[in-house]
């Protein structure tokens, strides 16, 4: 059945001449048949530079948002429009107008993972492969950064000469991860490093051997000379992860790191919105114009 699901999929695609993105937390089976798959930032450029009529984008809201404002006279179509980011949303109405009063030469620095409207009122837009080189190359000394916390304290710790105030946003997913869970892995794999998201929590960066987006993760594993890593980021990355090193071990704390909305996405809702070409996302031409310019400042420092 699969075989076949699969099949209509790579026929459909070809015929609307479609492509489909995947985010590492996708499931296996759609990242094994995605034209492209990465963090959001890979994923960014590749919809900003696709010639694509449709592209199909298998990740959360945000993400299918981002493509659209970055492609708005193409189609973007979600096999799944209630795959949402929690953290996306963790901004307080009125907050980002409080600080632009409270604090002269501010820079609202707006992780990818947000709605469109905190995009709309932000500066720049950074993912976690990037954040700490735009920061870095911004001319304000003041950063309100949005909305994931861990993130921002992270960057901060990198970035020192900046102000940086956080918000108190974040990731449930990552904020899960606990401290005794990874130190248990740590005792039953001693010899393994462990690889560490920033949107975890501070004890649990205090403990990793590596600290990085997705993509970086999935690099520094293939690059080491290690045997054995302990990861602590969602487990869609396990996919890659083991494509990369089939003779490699990773572990996943023993309450494993899942986004239930990225696993919304699966193959017989790919095949539907091929089909059928529902669950388009659509914003407003205005609201696009706004949120596509911290969007490209993102891409252009990020060169």
């Amino acid at each position: 059945m699969k075989t076949d699901t699969k099949n209509k999929i790579l026929e459909l695609k070809k015929q609307k001449n479609a492509i489909i993105l995947a985010h590492y937390y996708a499931p296996a089976e759609i990242q094994s048949i995605a034209d492209y798959v990465g963090d959001s930032f890979y994923l960014a450029k590749i919809a900003k530079s696709s010639n694509a009529d449709a592209i199909v984008f298998c990740g959360v809201a945000f993400m299918g948002e981002s493509a659209k404002i970055l492609n708005p006279t193409k189609k973007v179509l979600m096999p799944d429009l209630s795959a949402d980011c929690p953290m996306a949303h963790m901004v307080k109405k009125g907050k980002i107008e409080e600080m632009r009063n409270k604090y002269d030469d501010l820079a609202v620095v707006c992780y990818i993972n947000s709605t469109t409207e905190l995009k709309c009122q932000s500066d720049v837009c950074v993912t976690s492969s990037n954040a700490v080189k735009i920061v870095k190359a911004l001319p304000n000394k003041n950063i309100f950064f949005i909305p994931d916390k861990n993130l921002g304290r992270y960057v901060a710790e990198q970035v020192p000469e900046k102000n940086i105030i956080l918000n108190d946003g974040y990731c449930p997913i990552h904020a899960k991860i606990s401290l005794s869970q990874v130190e248990k892995q740590k005792m039953l794999h001693p010899s393994a490093l462990v690889l560490t998201h920033p949107e975890c929590e501070q004890e649990i960066l205090s403990v990793s051997d590596f600290i990085g987006s997705t993509a970086e993760i999935i690099d520094f594993a293939k690059k080491s000379n290690h045997e054995e890593f302990i990861i602590c980021t969602e487990d869609g990355v396990e996919f890659k992860l083991l494509l990369d090193n089939p003779t490699k071990k990773f572990f996943f704390p023993e309450t494993r790191p899942c986004c239930v909305d990225m696993k919304l996405n699966t193959l017989d809702k790919l095949l539907h919105v091929l089909e059928t070409e529902e669950n388009a996302i659509d914003i407003e031409e205005e609201t696009a114009k706004k949120a596509i310019m911290p969007l490209n400042k993102m891409l252009e420092l990020a060169k």
